[in-house]
């Protein structure tokens, strides 16, 4: 490849890395946040993604609305839908213990993907937007679902990164996900943040869903089983319970596997170890500092 095309292509995939490290930080975000308040590593998560992809999908194609007014709706359905399982069923469980509520969320995995094969069926769908359009900017090349995931990008991870700094209920989030009984004493009502927080890791999610479906062009019921394992990695390099440690690690991991495909950089990764090279990157950090990037050596789940 030209010196020239080379460089191309390195700022194609760091706009490419920033993409992907957004939705899985964003993603990330919810699902840590769920760990550390409620002690539920959530394997159901990944399914929120798809059936908000499918929800959009049915609202936009099918329902005739606006793509904006159905990626609304989608998370609005994902984020109730998420409240609905932790008060009927994980919430009257609580205290089973972390094997079995894990087991737990798989089995609801399983069974929200099998009803989404069931009434959806197998075949690939595609939100309305047009992929065969591609914009030039600069020397990159842009499609439109990538270029509707930057904008949502822009907006929502600081305003995501501002809810957990500076609002009341995103500064008892992270006081309980940090010390839940610490939390509990200073007056915070954990019963009713880990109520919100089920609500906020639904929408997060279902934003998650509708961008990876913009970002593919097309997508299937094994959406969210295919990120599922990235989100947890993100969660886990971060730190457990640290939202701003899953922002950061999100967006370093979505980089890190697209830059490794670089031609540059003796050659470049098959696109399809990318995966392989999350799990590794994920097996050297735990190696060197257990605790993630933000997390506290201390905790004890």
């Amino acid at each position: 490849m030209e010196r020239s095309g080379m460089w191309q292509q390195l700022a194609q995939l760091i706009v490419d890395g920033l993409i992907t490290g957004t939705i899985l930080a964003l993603t990330g975000v919810g699902a840590t946040l769920v760990f550390g308040i409620q002690r539920i590593a959530n394997f159901a998560h990944g399914e929120y993604l798809t059936l908000a992809a499918f929800a959009a999908y049915g609202f936009s194609v099918v329902g005739g609305l606006g793509l904006v007014v159905s990626i609304g709706l989608a998370m609005a359905v994902t984020g109730l839908l998420a409240v609905v399982i932790h008060l009927v069923v994980l919430r009257p469980l609580r205290g089973r213990g972390l094997v079995a509520m894990s087991l737990i969320t798989v089995g609801l995995g399983m069974m929200l993907r099998n009803l989404v094969f069931l009434f959806a069926g197998p075949q690939l769908r595609e939100l309305p937007v047009d992929q065969a359009v591609v914009y030039r900017v600069w020397i990159l090349s842009i499609s439109p679902g990538q270029l509707a995931s930057v904008a949502v990008a822009i907006v929502v991870a600081p305003a995501l990164a501002y809810f957990l700094a500076r609002t009341r209920l995103g500064k008892s989030m992270r006081a309980v996900a940090d010390n839940r009984d610490l939390a509990s004493i200073a007056g915070i009502d954990v019963d009713r943040i880990g109520t919100r927080v089920w609500l906020l890791a639904g929408v997060l999610a279902g934003l998650g869903g509708v961008m990876f479906a913009l970002v593919q062009g097309t997508f299937d019921p094994n959406l969210g089983t295919q990120v599922l394992f990235l989100i947890f990695t993100t969660v886990v390099l971060g730190g457990i319970g640290s939202a701003y440690g899953a922002l950061v690690a999100g967006l370093l991991l979505g980089l890190a596997m697209e830059l490794s495909t670089w031609s540059g950089l003796f050659g470049g990764l098959d696109a399809r170890f990318k995966p392989i090279l999350a799990f590794a990157t994920l097996i050297v950090l735990l190696l060197f500092r257990p605790q993630g990037l933000f997390g506290r050596r201390a905790r004890a789940y």
